[in-house]
């Protein structure tokens, strides 16, 4: 079978996502021949995506998520204003992903949660089958709990999921845990897609803290928190591109770029390999493989991003980590005694993944 990808470039977990999945059918032998990337005008796709996902791609222009001045929390008036404003390049754009599609003449498109495939199924009523996989989906699970509070996020997130999935054949709603499948519904819950470099670290602890945030807003709690604990090694690896590649502040709180270099995201999966305890925005990907290796978090939704805090109250994990509005790490550390390693649970439940995906 022939398949083409459509993918939300914007973060991280969606790109690792794809390239779990391609190293899946290229191991069947399936074949996939192109990848198309949504992405910010502002950004270009990242070398560690460009080398491993080994396929032909295109990057076009899609909506993403606009950040505040602080670069901290999610802009929904400023989504929307880009939106109406780049309404007609988005729709030209919709047309090229259909001429894209019409020319590769794929048996299935799989989306990683990019609006476009939504709109394009919608539009022009292709006659392939197209398949969404993503995390976001799970909220359409009768046994999901949502968090309490914040009903228009909720509901403007929920409009998001009905237009992404416009016209599909099958939903795979990644999960920390198992649900049972619903005979009635077209939604599939589907362990999560983690790297293979991910699955074969021989884990270890040495005495630094990992800190992962798109987010660049939170660099100056970070650099708050280090001044009042200059001993504690702290390696962050941010989105600012404002700074080198490379930002060191002292030898104990160094600054990478997430997706400025492949060495980069070679030294990122070096760093998960023996890091004391995690910091993260919450990420259902960076979370999962937290959990994965047996590692404790301190999970910091990005403020006015429902998805991230539903994350952070998923029950699952609940003792896997602890939940804060800002990165102190004073907070971590104190509880990393308490700390409960679930990942004999969760192994299982992973590596069900490749069995389950290509069955489906």
């Amino acid at each position: 079978m022939n398949f083409i990808f459509i993918v939300q470039g914007e973060v991280r977990g969606h790109m690792t996502q794809a390239i779990a999945l391609s190293k899946m059918l290229k191991k069947y032998d399936y074949n996939l021949s192109k990848v198309i990337v949504g992405m910010s005008p502002f950004q270009s796709i990242p070398d560690y995506f460009i080398i491993n996902i080994g396929t032909p791609m295109i990057q076009f222009e899609s909506p993403n998520f606009s950040k505040e001045n602080k670069q901290k929390s999610i802009n929904l008036a400023m989504i929307f204003f880009q939106i109406l404003s780049k309404s007609n390049l988005y729709l030209k754009n919709i047309k090229i992903l259909s001429e894209i599609i019409a020319y590769e003449n794929p048996d299935e498109i799989i989306n990683f949660y990019d609006f476009f495939a939504g709109i394009y199924n919608f539009w022009y009523h292709p006659k392939l089958k197209s398949i969404r996989i993503c995390h976001q989906h799970l909220i359409g699970h009768p046994e999901f709990t949502f968090p309490n509070g914040e009903i228009m996020s909720r509901i403007i997130f929920k409009l998001a999921n009905q237009i992404n999935r416009l016209k599909t054949a099958k939903v795979l709603a990644l999960s920390f845990q198992h649900f049972k499948n619903i005979i009635t519904s077209n939604i599939i819950i589907d362990p999560p897609l983690l790297s293979e470099e991910l699955l074969k670290l021989n884990v270890k602890t040495e005495d630094y803290f990992l800190i992962y945030m798109v987010n660049s807003g939170y660099g100056e709690e970070i650099k708050f928190f280090h001044r009042k604990n200059p001993n504690i090694p702290l390696v962050c690896f941010w989105d600012n591109k404002q700074n080198p590649n490379r930002h060191v502040v002292n030898v104990n709180l160094i600054f990478y770029q997430l997706n400025d270099q492949l060495l980069n995201d070679q030294l990122f999966i070096e760093k998960m390999v023996a890091f004391k305890g995690f910091v993260t925005t919450v990420g259902f990907d960076s979370v999962c493989e937290s959990m994965y290796l047996g590692k404790s978090a301190l999970m910091i939704p990005v403020e006015d991003n429902y998805e991230q805090g539903y994350n952070a109250k998923d029950p699952f994990k609940g003792s896997s980590g602890i939940t804060r509005s800002n990165c102190d790490l004073t907070t971590l550390i104190n509880y990393l005694p308490k700390y409960k390693n679930i990942k004999n649970e969760f192994h299982p439940w992973v590596n069900q993944g490749e069995f389950s995906i290509l069955k489906i």
